[in-house]
């Protein structure tokens, strides 16, 4: 008889207006697919804001890529015609369009705290991923967001009422806190078994060497505590 799965917790620092945590997130998705069998995750989201001082309307992508990071239009159209061959052939669908704009996503951070009450946190965060970036959708706006909650399930009206009345602001606030104490400055961040960070979106190989690092560490200790 085969030996069950390991089971590994996997932390994803992430943001919802990333579209490297959603290319990240599917190329963990490809380790595990050809781990199947050998590891059970456990998969749990954290909140970092890419631009927590972004006010309610938001600010229009190509002119926040250029006061950011220098961005030129030329620039901008190699990175996303880039972003978008990477996500098809991950599965993914990067929709990018003239005007985009990007958005505030404190509400989202507060919407999966929330469906992570009622385990629906990762259908919630690949759902935010796809309103953001395949459905061109504001991710800002509290209607957009009980909306996306409803679509996977969750109660859209005490979606809402969670965003109104800003039970899970304090919770997300902390989180945050403890995710900058602990050095993660960029997202993604993946920390395996709360012990091992893998920094950015790495090839499935990558996650493939350390998960299988970790089931041959687990077996060893079992075979330890055996003897």
């Amino acid at each position: 008889m085969s030996a069950p799965p390991t089971k590994i917790r996997i932390d994803i620092v992430s943001d919802v207006v990333c579209p490297w945590c959603i290319i990240g997130y599917k190329q963990l998705q490809e380790a595990l697919s050809r781990l199947d069998g050998e590891v059970d995750a456990d998969v749990h989201w954290h909140p970092f804001e890419l631009n927590p001082m972004m006010p309610p309307e938001g600010q229009e992508l190509r002119e926040h890529m250029g006061q950011k990071y220098g961005t030129n239009r030329q620039q901008s159209d190699a990175a996303r015609g880039r972003l978008t061959g990477v996500g098809d052939s991950l599965g993914f669908s990067f929709n990018f369009y003239e005007g985009q704009r990007i958005y505030n996503t404190f509400l989202a951070h507060q919407l999966l705290a929330w469906a992570g009450q009622h385990g629906k946190q990762s259908e919630l965060e690949i759902a935010l991923f796809e309103s953001y970036f395949s459905k061109q959708e504001n991710v800002g706006d509290e209607e957009v967001l009980a909306a996306v909650a409803g679509r996977v399930g969750l109660d859209e009206s005490e979606a809402a009422a969670v965003l109104e009345d800003g039970r899970y602001a304090a919770d997300v606030r902390e989180h945050q806190r403890f995710w900058l104490s602990k050095g993660i400055q960029a997202v993604p961040a993946f920390i395996l078994d709360r012990r091992y960070l893998i920094p950015g979106a790495q090839d499935p190989d990558v996650f493939v060497a350390a998960l299988e690092k970790l089931t041959e560490e687990a077996t060893a200790s079992q075979s330890e505590n055996s003897n």
